[in-house]
C-alpha cells in the first residue's frame, strides 16, 4: 500500500513543492508526488492531464489518494465527482490536506453511502462555483487596472500576496472558515485576508498592476 500525492498548478506562480510542504506538514506521509504543471482543472479533466491519467493506472486498492483540495484533481463539478468515486471503486481512500477530509468505499451501509456522496457532490460543486468566481474577479481586476489611469504612474504598495494566496483564501473562505482561522494557517494578515475575501477586483488589480 502506497501514499500519493497528487498536485497540480494552472500558472508559473504557484508551486508544487508549496502543496507537497503543506501536505507534510499536516502529517501525511507521502511515498511519492505526482503532479502536473500549467494544466487547468476547469477545462481539462484529471485523466487528460499527462501526470493526473497515471494516477487510474498507479492506485491500487489499499492505497491512498491525497490532495490539498479536491479542487486540484478539478474544477469541473461532473469530472470531480466522477473520478472520486471511480477511484473509491477501486479501493482507493481519498484524502484532503485542508480539514483533513476521508473518503473510501469501506462503508456498506446506503446512509452513510448518501452522505459521503452528497459531500462529495458539494465539495465539487464548489471547486467549480469557485473557480468561475475568480475567473470573473480576475476579469473585472483587469479591467480595474485598465481603467486606472494611475496605475502606470503609481502602483501602490507591492501585495504581500501572490495568486496562490489568493486561490487558498478563497477555498478556505467556500468552506466556511473565517479570517482568523485562514491566518493561523497561512503566512497572510487578518487585514489581507479580508481584503481578498471581501474586495477580490481590487486584490487581482494589485497582482496585475505589479504583474504576478
Amino acid at each position: 500500500m502506497q501514499t500519493i500525492l497528487y498536485a497540480r498548478v494552472s500558472t508559473a506562480d504557484q508551486t508544487i513543492e508549496h502543496q507537497e510542504t503543506q501536505a507534510r506538514q499536516a502529517g501525511f506521509k507521502i511515498d511519492q508526488v505526482v503532479a502536473d504543471h500549467g494544466v487547468s482543472g476547469l477545462s481539462t479533466r484529471l485523466r487528460d492531464r499527462t501526470e493526473g491519467k497515471r494516477l487510474f493506472d498507479m492506485l491500487r486498492r489499499g492505497d491512498t489518494l491525497v490532495v490539498r483540495w479536491v479542487d486540484r484533481l478539478g474544477r469541473n463539478y461532473r469530472d470531480v465527482c466522477d473520478t472520486i468515486q471511480e477511484f473509491l471503486a477501486k479501493g482507493v481512500t481519498v484524502r484532503t490536506v485542508i480539514n483533513n477530509m476521508t473518503f473510501d468505499g469501506a462503508t456498506t451501509d446506503p446512509i452513510q453511502q448518501a452522505v459521503r456522496d452528497a459531500l462529495i457532490a458539494f465539495m465539487a460543486a464548489t471547486a467549480q462555483a469557485q473557480a468561475e468566481a475568480t475567473k470573473e474577479a480576475q476579469k473585472a481586476g483587469i479591467e480595474h487596472a485598465r481603467a486606472d489611469t494611475t496605475v502606470d504612474n503609481y502602483r501602490g504598495r507591492k501585495p504581500s500576496y501572490d495568486r496562490e494566496d489568493v486561490r487558498l483564501v478563497q477555498d478556505m473562505v467556500s468552506q466556511g472558515k473565517g479570517p482568523s482561522d485562514i491566518a493561523k494557517e497561512t503566512n497572510l494578515t487578518r487585514q489581507t485576508i479580508i481584503r481578498i475575501r471581501d474586495r477580490p477586483a481590487q486584490a487581482e488589480a494589485a497582482l496585475v498592476a505589479w504583474g504576478l
